[in-house]
């Protein structure tokens, strides 16, 4: 397994990431694939807040009275927003070039192949 396994299986799962990659936001209102379902994350740590997962109300207890900078998810995709943009929507092909597959071996999600720039 990978990362999908690991955040289903834990007790709480912390994912880690720069809110900015560059300038392309790590927390957007639209993803482009789904390798780890939104419901197993508990707690996403940026460099601009942490956003805790509304369903884990046992560690939004444990930190409220903490200096954390905790904030929504959707705090965080709006600063983001507001440093570089809303981004452009990716343009995909319709050939399939992955196949994203769930824990049980369904099909979660697929990967298509990204059109090519037009200047």
């Amino acid at each position: 397994g990978g990362h999908p396994d690991t955040a289903a299986g834990a007790k709480c799962t912390i994912v880690i990431a720069p809110l900015l990659q560059g300038r392309i936001p790590a927390i957007c209102t639209d993803c482009t694939t789904v390798t780890t379902p939104g419901e197993t994350v508990d707690v996403v740590v940026t460099d601009y807040g942490i956003a805790i997962n509304p369903r884990r109300q046992d560690i939004i207890d444990a930190v409220k009275d903490t200096d954390l900078p905790i904030c929504t998810i959707e705090e965080l995709r709006d600063t983001a927003y507001k440093m570089v943009g809303k981004p452009d929507p990716v343009q995909f092909c319709d050939r399939i070039v992955g196949i994203i597959e769930a824990r049980d071996g369904s099909v979660m999600d697929v990967v298509r192949q990204v059109k090519k720039a037009e200047f």
